[in-house]
């Protein structure tokens, strides 16, 4: 294998991103831009468009499996903890990292996202050049430093 193919899996990885706030989706794909971060980056915004996309129903029928998920927590029509649920309790999606990705600093929200099994927490900076910097290190974590499961299909 040459030197290219060999480490494809740490230069692109299927990111999917759920997320209702169109200004939050917009900051995301700018810090991907501008780390050149090579991930291939989905967007949906809501908990059923994220279950549809994961479980490859109707539009997204040929939907990649993604390697990590960025889910927010307050989504509209099913919210994110029951995405997180529904994640973790299916037995072919449950090895997919979920990095929750939330404004939210609640201690119940923590606690009850790692409850359910996030694989990490972060709150989301409102400055846009910390939000660059956590997207970065999230990046840098689940791309360069920890292995992610590689999926069949």
């Amino acid at each position: 294998m040459d030197a290219a193919g060999s480490n494809k899996h740490l230069s692109e990885i299927e990111v999917l991103l759920v997320e209702d706030d169109p200004g939050d989706v917009l900051l995301t794909r700018e810090a991907f831009e501008l780390n050149k971060v090579k991930n291939r980056l989905h967007v949906v915004n809501d908990g059923e468009q994220a279950m549809a996309f994961l479980r490859r129903e109707g539009e997204y029928a040929d939907a990649p499996r993604p390697d990590m998920i960025l889910l927010d927590l307050n989504l509209p029509r099913k919210d994110g903890r029951e995405v997180l649920a529904d994640v973790k309790a299916d037995p072919d999606l449950r090895s997919i990292p979920v990095v929750v990705l939330t404004t939210s600093e609640a201690e119940e929200d923590i606690l009850r996202s790692y409850r359910l099994h996030a694989n990490a927490y972060v709150a989301k900076p409102v400055d846009f050049d910390q939000f660059i910097r956590v997207v970065r290190q999230i990046d840098d974590f689940f791309v360069t430093v920890v292995k992610l499961p590689r999926s069949s299909g």
